[in-house]
């Protein structure tokens, strides 16, 4: 059995945070929060990483990273474009925003093959979130059985704007049932934590589990990305902001019976790069784990 694969979601227009985030320098020689991500998943067992990027950084993209892995784990490339598996449909012409996670993890159709886990590029997700993916990955890991690494809410918020998270509902059992994207959570001025829609607000509790988008998947997950995708398509693909969320489709796996996704819950440190402002505090927290020999000063 071949060693799985990490598939690291970086094709993101990053539009809230401003700039490039994915190959911002935060450790102390300048690596980036995805340069930790590889590294946990190597020391972990993972073979292969492969990139779904945009074409037009491609280059840049390569010339930062090939050099540093080559010889340390296999990497491939994939880009995500707004044409891709939508031929027959009516689209938007005028959209600009990506079609969404779940999309881009469509555009590895042919490329991955075997059991992976699909990461944000900047989120760190901890050393142990890594070894619990890898030990679901290679031991329990089926066309029926995936996962999702369940953080706790109220260590993913940010202090600095709104955030989205996949919110999950469990059985007995801490099998996924149920999983709804909330796109505006937050604590409000009471300080309890909340989503707002339609101008409402909505309570959530502080433990309540939440995707935040490192998931375990067997490769037939991405045959049902592009059935749903046709879905989407023919719903909301003449909407300019409409998404295609990978929580959404694995969300649909369970509703159509086509199997389980287990929830695995994780103390994992996270914290993520959403705002600018959240850049510091990522840089502190980064040079901290340095400092508590987590992690070498110099990664490579």
């Amino acid at each position: 059995m071949s060693a799985p694969t990490l598939v690291i979601l970086a094709a993101g227009m990053a539009s809230r945070y401003g700039s490039m985030k994915q190959t911002e320098g935060f450790g102390p020689h300048g690596e980036t929060i995805m340069d930790y991500s590889i590294y946990d998943a190597i020391r972990a067992g993972f073979g292969k990483v492969v990139f779904i990027i945009r074409a037009d950084f491609a280059t840049a993209f390569k010339e930062s990273f090939e050099p540093k892995l080559a010889g340390k784990i296999k990497t491939d490339y994939v880009y995500q474009s707004l044409d891709k598996f939508t031929e027959g449909y009516e689209i938007a012409t005028d959209r600009v925003k990506p079609w969404g996670t779940a999309h881009a993890l469509l555009c590895t159709k042919g490329v991955v093959n075997e059991p992976f886990a699909v990461i944000n590029a900047d989120d760190y997700y901890g050393k142990e979130a890594f070894e619990q993916a890898y030990a679901f990955l290679t031991n329990e890991c089926n066309e029926k059985t995936y996962s999702i690494l369940g953080y706790e809410l109220a260590n993913t918020l940010s202090d600095n704007g709104t955030v989205s998270r996949g919110v999950c509902a469990l059985n007995e059992n801490s099998y996924l049932t149920q999983i709804n994207e909330r796109t505006k959570i937050y604590r409000n001025t009471t300080g309890q934590i909340v989503f707002e829609e339609q101008g409402s607000e909505f309570p959530l509790e502080e433990d309540t589990r939440v995707s935040m988008n490192f998931m375990c998947f067997a490769p037939g997950f991405i045959d049902l990305c592009e059935s749903e995708f046709a879905l989407f398509l023919t719903k909301q693909g003449m909407e300019l902001k409409s998404e295609f969320y990978i929580p959404f489709v694995a969300g649909r796996f369970t509703e159509l019976g086509l199997g389980q996704v287990k929830v695995i819950p994780t103390n994992a440190k996270w914290f993520g790069v959403t705002y600018k402002e959240d850049a510091p505090g990522v840089k502190a927290s980064i040079h901290q784990l340095v400092d508590s020999n987590v992690y070498p000063n110099k990664l490579w």
